[in-house]
């Protein structure tokens, strides 16, 4: 890699590790649990099997309630999430942070005229809400403290006292602030913000804005730099509340209203890893180069968890030209023809959250609620997959032979190493 695109490469990494970036992604990924568990309970609840779901009729609503309480509110729980990373990563407390950034995040859910909650500025319609509040209160806090605006009490006052009363100011300032915003001036932040993201909204949710972020993804990590990390602060959040809106939907017996959810990339997109290096691992299986067909051999059981990191380094695919072409491929390519299965009703769309390392094809099965289509999908997309690695994978192999021919005697592990990179 050249100096000059060794210092992009830092500065987006850096940019991505940022306190308020890697705290809005620790958030999104924190909540991931409570998407899975509530969409185990909604699989109960909505079995596919019709069997089943005759038996457990009578039991529907009672496997309701952890789904309310989990998708339900969502909201609230990514505002306590993220204000609890940050704050940590601010060196504040954080359980403060908790309080600072829960109370004003349920005042605005309250419904101005009749005070009451509403259920749905809680769950998937607050969560861009409640990362915004979840920042304010944290960044609040810190300034209010290293101006020593808030209350300090002597030091023989217990710890957790001391820290109650620290956090009065802030708090105050929060509230005020936001009630004055919300229900005096009658400003709707919610309906602020989904305005300004509506584009971006929209956009991942057609064919060419999924496929430019496939691309992005794949592009990042070919070059070294953490994908996921680097775009996730901005579609995470999305793709969450696609996710939740797709599971209320699926609940209520109507069509999930968004392709791309939560669980559409990496299920569908990312078979055995980033670029479907599954399929790649299984080309290489009986390579005749001893040292390819070791690495595809000793990671062939952790890709089928999904990861892919002793190939992806390995090989390596990261700065190789040649395998990086392929890499991005597959990625484009199992993304575009996904998102047009989807639309066109052949497979169902992800209404499940289930953890990204669940193994291909049953993956895909549990993501969609249990479509036998769309395992049988992600059966098919791994052949497909190696069809596309195919040609670069042989070439690759030729490469490393090539080279360790050439190669003096006692120079060959290095030499054919070089070829990584040409």
């Amino acid at each position: 890699m050249s100096t000059a695109a060794a210092r992009v490469a830092a500065r987006v990494t850096a940019l991505a590790d940022a306190p308020i970036p890697a705290a809005i992604r620790a958030g999104v990924v924190a909540v991931v649990p409570l998407t899975i568990v509530g969409g185990l309970f909604m699989l109960l609840a909505h079995p596919p099997l019709p069997a089943l779901e005759g038996r457990l009729a009578p039991w529907q609503p009672l496997l309701e309630i952890p789904v309310t309480a989990t998708f339900g509110l969502i909201g609230l729980f990514v505002c306590l999430a993220v204000a609890y990373d940050l704050a940590e990563r601010r060196g504040q407390d954080r359980l403060s942070a908790l309080l600072l950034a829960g109370v004003p995040f349920l005042m605005l859910a309250l419904d101005p005229a009749s005070g009451a909650p509403r259920m749905e500025a809680l769950g998937s319609a607050g969560i861009l809400v409640a990362i915004l509040v979840a920042i304010i209160a944290v960044e609040t806090q810190g300034w209010l403290e290293r101006r020593g605006a808030v209350i300090r009490m002597p030091a023989e006052v217990p710890r957790m006292v001391a820290e109650s009363f620290a956090s009065l100011v802030p708090l105050t300032v929060l509230l005020v602030g936001f009630w004055l915003l919300r229900f005096v001036a009658g400003f709707d932040l919610a309906e602020a913000l989904a305005r300004l993201f509506r584009p971006l909204v929209s956009a991942l949710d057609t064919l060419p804005g999924i496929v430019v972020y496939a691309f992005l993804v794949a592009a990042l990590w070919s070059v070294g730099i953490n994908g996921d990390n680097a775009l996730d602060t901005v579609v995470g959040p999305v793709f969450l509340q696609y996710l939740v809106e797709n599971a209320a939907a699926w609940e209520a017996g109507t069509p999930p209203p968004w392709t791309t959810a939560q669980g559409f990339f990496t299920t569908f997109a990312n078979v055995g890893g980033t670029g479907a290096t599954l399929a790649l691992a299984l080309v290489l299986l009986n390579s005749r180069d001893p040292a390819t067909r070791k690495v595809a051999r000793l990671s062939l059981p952790s890709q089928i968890f999904q990861i892919n990191e002793p190939l992806f380094f390995g090989l390596p695919i990261v700065l190789n030209p040649l395998l990086m072409v392929p890499y991005v491929a597959c990625a484009v390519l199992l993304t575009g023809s996904t998102w047009l299965l989807m639309e066109a009703g052949l497979i169902g769309r992800p209404v499940v959250g289930i953890p990204w390392t669940t193994p291909p094809v049953i993956g895909h099965w549990l993501v969609t609620g249990g479509d036998w289509r769309a395992a049988l999908w992600g059966a098919v997309s791994i052949p497909l997959a190696m069809a596309v690695w195919w040609p670069f994978a042989r070439r690759y192999e030729a490469a490393r032979r090539n080279a360790a021919a050439q190669a003096p005697a006692g120079t060959t592990s290095s030499s054919a190493r070089s070829q990584n990179s040409a």
